[in-house]
C-alpha cells in the first residue's frame, strides 16, 4: 500500500477528518455534497501542481476564506520507515502552499519524488472536446507522474514565455540581445517539455496498444507538436517568426501550442465524435495505462471520483481486475456501496458525511 495515516485539518468542509487502516482498496461512499472528493482533492495535492480542481489554495481553506489548512499522510515505501508527507497553507499566507516531508521544509516538486499520483474525475469527461490546453494540462500531469523534473521545466518555459510575450508586445522594439536570451531560455525548457511529452506518449500508446478492444474501448494516441523539439530548431525558430509574432503580439511557435491527438482504434474515429460512453471508456483505458506505467517507478496511487457509477456491470468487474494488478493504491468515491459489491471484501471502507469521515 501507498499511504496510511491521512489527515485532514480545516480542508474544504472537513474540519479535522482521519482515515487508518487503508488497502489496495480505498472506498468512500456518501450523499453528494458530504466531502469525498474533497478528500481525494487533498490527496491530489500530495504531488506536485494545484490538484484534481486547479483550485486556489485559499479556496481550499474550510468555509473558503482566507484561513489555513493542512493535509498529511504517512507512505510506506521501500520497507523502511514511514515517510510523512505533508501540505499546508498557513492563515497569514493563504496564497501560498508549502510542504515538508519528515517535518523538514521541501518544495511541491518534490513531493514527486516520492508518490505519482494519478487522477480521473467527472469534469474530465469534457477532455477530447475541451481545448488543446485543457490537453496539455492532462499531458503534462501525466508526464509529471512519470518525471518529476518535468515541473521545473515547465515553470521555467512558462516564465521565459510570459517576458517573451511580454517583450512582444511593447510599442518599442524590443532589445534584440534581451529578445536572444529569453530565447535561449525558452528554447531549451520546451525542448525539455516537448521530449518528455512525447515520451509520455509514447509510452503510453505502447501500454494501449497492447489492451484488447473490449470491455474498454481502446485508444490511438498521437503526439502533435506545436514547433521543433530540438532546442536550436527551436531557437532558430523563434527568432525567425519575430516579425510574426510581434504582430500577434504573443509567440505562435512552441509547446505552449502542442496537442493530444486522440481516435478510437476499432473505428478510426477521433475521440471528439465518438458517443459519451465511448470517451469515457476510451479516458478510462488512458487513466489505468497511465497508473500502471505510473507505479512502475515509485508508489501509485490512483483517485477515481464516481467512476463506477457508470459503467455497466461487465466494465465495472473488468475495472476491478484491471486495479488489482495495476500496482497502484486505489480510492474510489460513491453515493452508495452497490456498485462496488465485487471489491467489498477487501476494501478498506468510510461513510462520509458533513465533512466527518467514519469507518464503515
Amino acid at each position: 500500500m501507498a499511504l496510511d495515516l491521512i489527515s485532514l485539518s480545516d480542508f474544504r468542509n472537513h474540519a479535522r477528518s482521519e482515515l487508518s487502516g487503508t488497502a489496495q482498496f480505498n472506498l468512500l461512499t456518501g450523499e453528494n455534497g458530504a466531502g469525498k472528493t474533497n478528500v481525494l482533492e487533498a490527496l491530489s495535492l500530495l504531488a506536485p501542481g494545484r490538484g484534481l480542481r486547479r483550485a486556489p489554495l485559499a479556496e481550499m481553506a474550510r468555509g473558503g476564506g482566507a484561513g489555513g489548512f493542512a493535509i498529511g499522510a504517512s507512505l510506506a515505501a521501500g520497507g523502511g520507515e514511514p515517510v510523512r508527507l505533508g501540505t499546508f497553507a498557513r492563515p497569514d499566507r493563504p496564497n501560498r502552499r508549502l510542504v515538508q516531508v519528515n517535518g523538514a521544509e521541501a518544495s511541491a516538486a518534490s513531493l514527486g519524488e516520492w508518490l505519482a499520483i494519478s487522477w480521473l474525475t467527472p469534469a474530465m469527461d469534457r477532455l477530447f472536446t475541451d481545448s488543446a490546453g485543457g490537453r496539455r494540462r492532462f499531458v503534462d500531469r501525466m508526464t509529471l507522474a512519470l518525471d518529476p523534473a518535468h515541473a521545473r521545466h515547465a515553470t521555467r518555459y512558462e516564465a521565459a514565455l510570459r517576458e517573451r510575450n511580454r517583450l512582444l508586445s511593447d510599442d518599442a522594439p524590443p532589445d534584440p540581445v534581451w529578445l536572444d536570451g529569453v530565447e535561449r531560455h525558452l528554447a531549451e525548457h520546451g525542448s525539455a517539455l516537448a521530449k518528455a511529452r512525447a515520451r509520455t506518449i509514447v509510452a503510453l500508446a505502447g501500454a494501449l496498444a497492447e489492451l484488447p478492444e473490449e470491455p474498454f474501448a481502446r485508444p490511438a494516441l498521437a503526439y502533435a507538436a506545436g514547433g521543433p523539439a530540438d532546442p536550436a530548431d527551436l531557437a532558430a525558430a523563434l527568432r525567425e517568426s519575430r516579425r510574426r509574432d510581434r504582430q500577434a503580439a504573443r509567440t505562435l511557435t512552441g509547446p505552449h501550442r502542442d496537442d493530444l491527438e486522440v481516435t478510437m482504434a476499432g473505428k478510426g474515429a477521433p475521440a471528439a465524435i465518438c458517443s459519451t460512453g465511448e470517451q469515457k471508456a476510451m479516458l478510462i483505458a488512458i487513466t489505468l495505462a497511465h497508473a500502471e506505467l505510473a507505479a512502475k517507478g515509485r508508489p501509485g496511487l490512483l483517485l477515481l471520483d464516481e467512476v463506477a457509477a457508470h459503467l455497466d456491470p461487465l466494465r465495472r468487474e473488468a475495472l476491478f481486475a484491471r486495479l488489482r494488478t495495476g500496482g497502484a493504491q486505489v480510492w474510489l468515491t460513491g453515493t452508495e456501496r452497490a456498485p462496488f459489491a465485487d471489491i467489498q471484501g477487501e476494501a478498506a471502507m468510510w461513510e462520509v458525511a458533513g465533512g466527518a469521515v467514519v469507518r464503515a
